[in-house]
């Protein structure tokens, strides 16, 4: 039996983190391609550091002439990405940085798998969701993000002009009977304008804003507040720490509350399972707790390179569900065709709609008017228990 009262922990990182604007590069250079050509294959990695970013990897469009025409605009698109996150340090500034970019046509041996609508990698991946929250994703989490999300919106829109774009956030929630009733513990390092400011001058900037974001009630007087706990914290993003592509998976999809596959999202195009069939199982496990079938429900998928058709379903419900696992797997393989084509097609995902999945998490977010975060939708629940 699972544990009821227990205090669990989650992180987030700002949007102007070293890895998180690595992130948004390589998702931004994949926009690009799939706005010139929906079947455009992008695995786009990015590296960041003092006064220079490093993309590379592999793409491909169906005219080569226009490849080589594309390589022109990585420069812009890099640049654009870092001024929009807000980096005009002396160090690391949008205007200056050096932009090296290593990006090649696909390998062969990888395109003819993709080519016959098989699987561009094997791997597993997998999908959650649970009853804490509005959107059926994990408390500590998701409200990690919101902290970060809000706190970006203040910086940008001149409201707290001493902010900068490097942040932190870390929740730990206290649960009773299974669900989230305190904060038990709030860490938030925000990089900062000013070497005088202490950490009690930011806390009283972001205290207002955390509060506003976590639901009325949580925050008590036994909660620990550690705001800045190192001091000052002005030199940040890539010209405090370098950044990689990749390296926040678990901030990207549950906080650690679930399993993760493995494989990093951003940078890739629909056709890489990593990613598609990563969204896939989170849509099919958040439609499976929206029908009702289930209060938990953790799904994995699984495939191997040049196989169209997924080798394993597996439902877990984690003691919650109203109908037998068994009978959840064989539903959702019924409501959805699970090859990497029937995906990008249901989910419709050869699309430009990625850059803004990189930062604040791919998952718990609201479906938007073009198509964007496709996945969180919750049509699927009447054809779920239809099947079931």
């Amino acid at each position: 039996m699972s544990r009821m009262n227990y205090v669990f922990t989650s992180e987030s990182v700002s949007e102007g983190h070293p890895d998180k604007l690595c992130d948004r590069v390589s998702d931004a250079v994949l926009d690009a391609f799939l706005a010139e050509e929906p079947t455009a294959r992008v695995a786009c990695e990015t590296f960041a550091t003092t006064g220079r970013v490093v993309v590379g990897g592999e793409v491909g469009l169906s005219d080569p002439q226009k490849l080589d025409e594309f390589m022109e605009r990585v420069d812009g698109i890099v640049r654009d990405c870092v001024k929009d996150i807000g980096y005009e340090q002396q160090e690391f500034h949008w205007r200056t940085i050096e932009v090296q970019n290593f990006l090649h046509r696909q390998s062969a041996h990888i395109a003819q798998g993709v080519d016959k609508d098989g699987a561009g990698d094997q791997g597993i991946m997998f999908g959650y969701a649970c009853r804490e929250t509005p959107e059926l994703m994990p408390a500590p989490i998701q409200y990690s993000h919101a902290i970060l999300r809000r706190l970006a919106e203040v910086r940008k829109s001149g409201q707290e002009p001493d902010l900068r774009p490097d942040a932190k956030s870390q929740l730990s929630l206290r649960y009773e009977n299974g669900k989230p009733v305190e904060v038990r513990s709030i860490v938030l390092s925000t990089q900062h304008a000013h070497e005088e400011q202490t950490s009690d001058d930011i806390r009283a900037i972001v205290e207002p804003y955390i509060r506003e974001v976590l639901p009325e009630g949580w925050i008590t007087e036994a909660t620990e507040w550690w705001v800045n706990p190192t001091g000052t914290f002005v030199i940040g993003g890539p010209d405090g720490d370098a950044g990689l592509t990749g390296r926040k998976i678990i901030v990207d999809t549950y906080g650690g509350a679930a399993p993760h596959g493995g494989g990093a999202f951003s940078g890739k195009d629909p056709t890489k399972v990593d990613r598609s069939a990563a969204y896939a199982a989170r849509y099919l496990a958040k439609n499976v707790v929206a029908a009702g079938l289930a209060e938990r429900c953790t799904l994995q998928v699984s495939y191997a390179i040049g196989v169209a058709k997924p080798l394993s379903i597996y439902v877990d419900t984690h003691g919650t569900g109203q109908v037998d696992a068994a009978q959840i797997e064989k539903a959702v393989a019924e409501c959805m065709d699970l090859t990497p084509r029937g995906i990008r097609e249901h989910l419709n995902l050869c699309r430009p709609i990625y850059a803004r999945t990189s930062a604040y998490g791919h998952f718990g977010r609201a479906p938007e008017a073009d198509g964007g975060f496709s996945w969180e939708r919750t049509d699927l629940t009447d054809a779920l228990l239809k099947a079931v």
